[in-house]
């Protein structure tokens, strides 16, 4: 179908904000105040999307905030743990603010547009409006609605070189730049990014034009397979991939911050706790960057918030994350039970064992004998794999490939079924990384 023909059709379909109402679609959902797609086309099918042909996901929109002014690239750089003066402009890179404690606040992929602007994407910006609140800053924090389309596979490639009709081979892993489509209106960009741990990019653009281009780039991604990732399946992306999220496996450690729970800020960003951990114990849902690996990212060469917790614990780390891999025998007697008369234990969704949002979630590990040696969360059924993971924050010394653990499934205070599982590779999917994807193996979508 030729792009011009695309961009009329989709004229005839109505639309929610970000999405067309495609009568096939299985169910539509409120997600933080817009309705997206929880599932279109079926878990299975999507899930081997990522790894054969190529999805379109629509669920981070609207999420862009803008950061102008003479102080901006200051302000950045006390809120982050990392150094933003170096960044170049249209290069994206992943920021992450901490409070006092060394807890994350915010982790979010950030882009410098030039000198004195830049854009966060689908984060939290509570950090900076604190900091904003101190009055030390020459800057302005604008919320900006946008559609932020995410494409992920093998020919995520193709299908957007077909949709935009020129070659987007010149973008680089983190890069951004201009792009149009034809029978669109609007000025669009490319990013390459994503979260699903093989080759990615994003489109984005004014929310007006948002349906009519999902629909033109959906319908040229048909013939290749494509598609449409709600969020039911959207988070197995992250697990398997090996990308913490908070939201998904932890908790803002905003919500420690009185002024941000009683404020508009909070728009339902606080999570429902659940698991086998007292749902009192919120430091168990919170993450800090060592324990999540990205104490890489940390510099040490400038003040910010945070930094003598961040700093103390690059010298001491104590916890890590890996991923479990779950016993099958323990994983069908919770299946098992719900057809017995006594009290069954917490059921195991598919493909997500909680439902998104789910980054409240915490289930105590603990060495066979009973030791306390980690939390885990995120559990996921990986239909590519045919297995059961879950992403666990574990002490260093238990952290060895190969360690018997035993996670404790279920929600505090009611049954729990102990299940033995294994210390495993972080992350899980073993694909080529989009940084290191060769284009060149890459189908062209202009032929």
């Amino acid at each position: 179908m030729e792009a011009s023909t695309m961009a009329e059709s989709n004229q005839k379909l109505e639309s929610f904000a970000f999405v067309p109402k495609y009568p096939d679609v299985k169910l539509y959902a409120n997600f933080f105040g817009n309705f997206q797609v929880w599932e279109a086309d079926d878990w299975k099918s999507t899930s081997l999307s990522w790894k054969e042909s190529c999805y379109i996901h629509a669920g981070i929109s609207p999420g862009e905030v803008r950061i102008k002014g003479p102080d901006a690239q200051k302000l950045l750089s006390m809120a982050s743990i990392n150094n933003v003066y170096k960044w170049k402009i249209g290069t994206s890179k992943h920021l992450v603010m901490c409070n006092e404690d060394g807890l994350i606040e915010n982790h979010s992929l950030v882009n410098r547009d030039d000198e004195e602007s830049f854009r966060l994407f689908a984060g939290n910006p509570w950090p900076l409006m604190r900091l904003m609140g101190t009055g030390k800053y020459q800057a302005e924090i604008q919320p900006n609605e946008i559609f932020i389309y995410q494409f992920a596979g093998p020919l995520s490639l193709t299908v957007l070189e077909k949709a935009t009709r020129e070659s987007l081979r010149d973008v680089k892993f983190l890069d951004t730049r201009p792009t149009r489509i034809p029978g669109v209106d609007a000025a669009i960009e490319v990013s390459r990014i994503g979260m699903a741990g093989t080759l990615a990019y994003e489109l984005r653009g004014p929310v007006a034009a948002g349906p009519q281009v999902y629909d033109i780039v959906y319908q040229a991604g048909k013939e290749y397979g494509i598609k449409r990732l709600g969020w039911l399946t959207y988070t197995v992306n992250h697990e398997e991939g090996g990308f913490p999220q908070q939201t998904v496996s932890f908790t803002s450690a905003s919500e420690a911050d009185p002024v941000f729970i009683s404020s508009p800020a909070v728009n339902g960003m606080v999570m429902k706790k659940s698991g086998s951990i007292d749902p009192a114990n919120l430091r168990a849902r919170l993450r800090t960057p060592g324990e999540l690996d990205w104490m890489w990212m940390a510099r040490f060469d400038h003040d910010f918030v945070g930094r003598a917790a961040v700093e103390a614990e690059s010298k001491n780390p104590r916890r890590k994350v890996v991923n479990l891999l779950w016993n099958i025998e323990d994983i069908l007697d919770v299946f098992a039970s719900q057809f017995r008369q006594s009290e069954e234990y917490k059921l195991i969704d598919f493909p997500c064992a909680q439902q998104q949002p789910a980054g409240g979630h915490a289930d105590l590990v603990t060495t066979p004998n009973g030791h306390e040696i980690g939390i885990s969360s995120a559990t996921t059924y990986s239909y590519y794999y045919r297995q059961m993971i879950s992403q666990c924050v574990i002490d260093i010394d238990q952290a060895e490939l190969g360690n018997k653990v035993i996670v404790h499934w279920g929600d505090y205070g009611k049954r729990i079924k102990n299940i033995r599982a294994d210390v495993v590779r972080w992350p899980y999917l073993d694909l080529v990384r989009n940084e290191n994807y060769d284009l060149n193996t890459v189908p062209s979508g202009l032929a």
